[in-house]
């Protein structure tokens, strides 16, 4: 449970706090819960990537085997900063409880939120070369006239196939949601099966589905929302150095831009201050957005 130094103004939370809300972000974010996550040291790391997948061939006795002489390459993942700062009244402090399941509850909600909507393309990227983003993914569309989503999800599993994945898996956002559960096969059998126990909300095509309403990208004539994104997860990782950070004070000032500014001390307040630094790359080729 937090506790506050009433002399210093400072805030000493639990150490276990930081693993929760990390653990909390990865289960809020979509992206998090179906890509890989690795280990993402300060200084970046590098991903090896296979340019070209090796090829067998029959051969008879003595004669000489093919050999592929394709080179791995390789991708840098570089940890940015996501943060957000959080303020509660002083009252609240009284109720260190309250505090703490605060953050807990709204911290990693906004950092995973920001961290989707980045890889899908509605918040612009820290990076255009170290940070990969699905928005200039190809799209299909699933809205749902004609058995759209049922051909839509088809389209985009022959994609990813000709991409050289395996469509396993599909985030969507609520307005994606909606469409897998109101949408049929050409048989008029529902292909949202909504039964789960692995923190999804069920599989299509045999694919796991989650969910993030931060997955969602407004469109602007003529072009569609985009409601979510379908691919081969196993060509995606992400990775946070050091876990989430935090920092609370009650004497800080706050820009809030548009000249307006919150005095901690003075409107008896405290601020949080949540960060983390993440990185995240993917083979962009074996992924589709999915539009309505």
């Amino acid at each position: 449970m937090a506790d506050i130094n009433r002399t210093s103004g400072s805030m000493a939370l639990p150490s276990e706090l930081s693993e929760q809300v990390l653990t909390k972000a990865s289960q809020e974010s979509a992206i998090m819960r179906l890509a890989d996550k690795v280990d993402l040291p300060g200084r970046g790391v590098t991903i090896p990537v296979i340019v070209a997948k090796p090829t067998a061939a029959w051969v008879a006795e003595t004669e000489k085997k093919p050999v592929n002489n394709a080179t791995p390459g390789t991708k840098l993942m570089q940890a940015f900063k996501l943060a957000t700062i959080m303020t509660f009244s002083k009252e609240l402090v009284r109720d260190a409880r309250a505090l703490y399941n605060a953050i807990v509850a709204e911290g990693p909600a906004a950092i995973a939120k920001t961290f989707d909507q980045t890889i899908i393309g509605a918040v612009q990227a820290p990076s255009a070369s170290n940070f990969d983003t699905f928005a200039n993914c190809t799209a299909v569309s699933i809205a749902n006239a004609n058995n759209g989503t049922y051909l839509g999800l088809v389209a985009a599993n022959a994609n990813i196939a000709t991409a050289g994945g395996r469509m396993n898996g599909v985030a969507v956002g609520a307005q994606g949601e909606s469409l897998l559960f109101s949408a049929v096969d050409t048989t008029g059998r529902p292909i949202f099966m909504p039964t789960a126990n692995d923190g999804s909300i069920g599989a299509v095509l045999g694919s796991r589905i989650v969910e993030n309403n931060g997955l969602y990208v407004a469109g602007t004539s003529p072009n569609p929302n985009v409601v979510g994104i379908a691919g081969d997860w196993t060509q995606a990782k992400y990775g946070i150095v050091n876990g989430i950070e935090f920092s609370i004070s009650d004497q800080a000032t706050l820009d809030l831009g548009n000249n307006t500014v919150i005095n901690l001390w003075q409107q008896n307040m405290i601020a949080v201050l949540v960060e983390a630094e993440v990185g995240f790359r993917a083979d962009t080729a074996c992924f589709n957005l999915l539009t309505d």
